[in-house]
């Protein structure tokens, strides 16, 4: 950090990312140069061949040019290796490097030419030893020379071109017209050069007007997030490892521990929400259809659903309706327990904004439930990025109703298809006496949470279970509204409870102040993190705060200052600890209901009834979710096996515990 400013333009690549590759390639070039300095001392006597003369002032001239090459490497590395990611100074020598590197190329592949030359040419009649040595080194001088061209295009900056004659130069010397208007230029190019990604890695999802809204609303998200910064993908790598030691080191250190006694009627409350997940989350499954039963059982799944995949039960599907059943009928029934006649819709219908649901009647629990699918596939994916905000009609008294834009469109696409298609009027004609439960689990459970607030009005007695929902999803007011009938579950460190455009403007600001206080070369960062993250270890012994220095000791802010793009962006005093607004088209959302949270138990320290209980379950506040923990479960706990797992241990553990005495219930948070 930050990108080198190589031939006129910004490149995605730190002159300090340059120790690993340029390490492997020396390690290559080094063997390559003594397997070919070995060879010409052995064969040089045997050189009288035909074409041996050409043969011997070849390897000459390759072992002369591999010298020249790893010491140039060598300086690179060197070089790379030294400065911090803040501090690019003892680096400035950098560019000149990557220049006499990139000239070499040249007769490197002149040379390369020659050796396939002279291996076409059939009147060379030397010996198979020299020959397959000279086919080696063609091949692998053409495989370094292909690396390098997509090495080039991968660290390419599209915007690149744009943002570097003010890398220099600055903006000061623009007025204020000029400057908002190369500002807003420069968005625009952002926008563009993103949506343009967008559609390239989307471009079997289809083109129509919901789908190019999606592409969008995905472009200008990324574009605000990440126009406004000169970090390059490494750096990110880096402070993400700052930032789990130390939030490892504030837990193992805890200022202060408070501990909420929990009454009696909450911890009979928290039972029965807790058993009720437990059936439900059966439900939130069985939306993902076969790909989730399989991965689920991995040597019995096949066996089992095979026969559906493979019968006729046409009858069967026009009794219950729906569209795309296949595979997916036979592990729904496997999942819920449920019978075929137990179904009033199953859809597999899948476009943007359109997720795929399932309506059943579940006689143990005499409900009606609404299972919504999670994201499972691009279009659920680009229905996840439509972040912006949009406003909720709703028949209530609730102020201020506004949800995430994509999620509410899939809601209201759901609600359609349940209201104007008879579905639910269908079920309530078949039990009018049961009682309406949406399900869900990630997108799904947004989704539910918002059809739920949507059919309050029409069904008071309506309830919804939430299974690891998006933090970024209800205004304050809705959320507080959806306390009365909503309950979400959470898992851990699960990150999409947490996430929302707030928090990633938090997550990056945190990793923007980490790494500018680090006063270690990144190269050392990414290997203890490496360390620390496959074996663990004390966060003390990987300091992450400048020791005895203070900011202004830093040769070049983490940011580009002259950047036009970072001067007006909200991030740009990343010192600064106050809180920040959040853009306008993103205003601050919140996780749907109350919310019980599965946490590891660590037992030390505290007095528990069952010493084996890997997981407890307690009342959270949104407030625990808002900011992004790191850690290597942040993505496993958010699986749907995973989630299932802890709910089935903890159930069945407080099941056994009922012996446990009332004092004993307690929550434990750190101040």
């Amino acid at each position: 950090m930050p990108g080198m400013v190589l031939f006129g333009r910004r490149w995605a690549i730190a002159s300090d990312d340059l120790v690993f590759p340029g390490a492997f390639e020396l390690f290559l070039r080094v063997v390559w140069w003594i397997g070919i300095l070995i060879l010409y001392l052995k064969q040089k006597g045997k050189l009288n061949c035909v074409g041996g003369a050409l043969l011997n002032s070849y390897l000459i001239v390759l072992i002369i040019l591999l010298a020249v090459i790893i010491c140039v490497i060598s300086a690179v590395v060197y070089v790379s290796m030294k400065g911090t990611i803040c501090n690019p100074g003892p680096r400035k020598f950098m560019p000149k490097l990557i220049y006499i590197r990139l000239a070499l190329f040249l007769p490197e592949m002149v040379w390369a030419s020659l050796g396939v030359a002279w291996i076409a040419d059939s009147g060379v009649h030397c010996d198979k030893t020299v020959v397959n040595a000279i086919i080696a080194t063609v091949i692998v001088s053409w495989i370094i020379i292909a690396s390098t061209v997509v090495t080039v295009i991968v660290v390419f900056d599209p915007l690149g071109g744009k943002i570097s004659p003010y890398s220099t130069s600055g903006t000061d010397h623009l007025d204020t017209n000029d400057s908002n208007q190369l500002l807003n230029g420069l968005k625009t190019a952002a926008r563009s050069v993103w949506e343009t990604r967008i559609k390239l890695m989307c471009c079997c999802v289809g083109k129509d007007d919901q789908t190019r809204v999606a592409f969008s609303s995905t472009a200008e998200l990324f574009s605000t997030y990440f126009s406004d910064t000169d970090l390059v993908p490494s750096d990110i790598a880096a402070g993400l490892t700052l930032l789990h030691q130390q939030q490892d080191k504030k837990i193992r250190d805890p200022e202060e521990v408070v501990c909420h006694f929990l009454a009696d009627s909450q911890e009979s409350d928290l039972d029965t929400e807790l058993e009720n997940c437990h059936h439900y989350v059966q439900f939130a499954a069985a939306a993902y259809g076969w790909p989730l039963y399989i991965y689920r059982n991995p040597l019995t799944g096949f066996c089992k659903i095979g026969c559906d995949c493979c019968r006729n039960r046409t009858a069967e599907f026009e009794f219950i309706g729906g569209d795309n059943l296949t595979c997916h009928f036979g592990s729904i029934l496997h999942t819920t327990g449920l019978q075929y006649r137990d179904f009033i819709h199953i859809s597999f219908h899948d476009k943007v904004f359109e997720l795929p649901f399932l309506v059943a009647l579940d006689h143990r629990k005499e409900t009606i439930v609404v299972a919504v699918r999670g994201t499972m596939s691009l279009q659920d994916i680009l229905t996840d990025l439509s972040a912006e905000s949009e406003s909720l009609n709703l028949e209530s008294e609730v102020q201020d109703c506004f949800a995430h834009k994509g999620i509410s469109q899939a809601a209201r696409y759901v609600y359609q298809r349940l209201i104007n298609d008879g579905i639910l009027s269908q079920a309530f004609s078949i039990a009018p006496e049961y009682q309406l439960v949406l399900v869900g689990h990630s997108l799904g459970a947004g989704a539910a949470s918002l059809l739920a607030i949507m059919l309050k009005n029409s069904y008071p007695e309506v309830k919804c279970y939430a299974f690891s929902p998006p933090r970024g999803l209800l205004s304050k007011s809705l959320s507080e509204y959806s306390k009365n009938f909503i309950v979400s579950l959470v898992l851990g460190k699960d990150v999409i409870p947490r996430l929302s455009v707030t928090n990633l403007e938090d997550l990056k600001r945190r990793i923007m102040r980490v790494i500018a206080h680090c006063n270690k070369p990144k190269y050392k960062i990414l290997l203890r993190g490496c360390w620390y993250e496959l074996f663990g270890g004390d966060p003390d012994n990987f300091p992450t705060e400048l020791e005895g220095r203070n900011q202004e000791d830093l040769t070049q802010p983490l940011l580009g200052e002259q950047s036009l793009l970072i001067h007006g962006s909200p991030s740009y005093n990343f010192f600064d600890d106050s809180p920040r607004e959040s853009p306008t088209r993103y205003p601050h959302l919140y996780p749907p209901g109350r919310i019980i949270h599965l946490v590891e138990d660590d037992c030390s320290g505290r007095s528990c009834c069952c010493s084996t209980s890997r997981y407890s379950a307690r009342w959270a506040s949104e407030a625990e979710f808002s900011r992004i923990l790191i850690g290597p479960k942040m993505l496993t706990d958010h699986m749907p096996d995973i989630l299932i797992r802890a709910l089935d241990h903890v159930v069945s553990e407080r099941s056994t515990c009922i012996s446990c005495p009332t004092q004993g219930n307690f929550n434990t948070n750190v101040a």
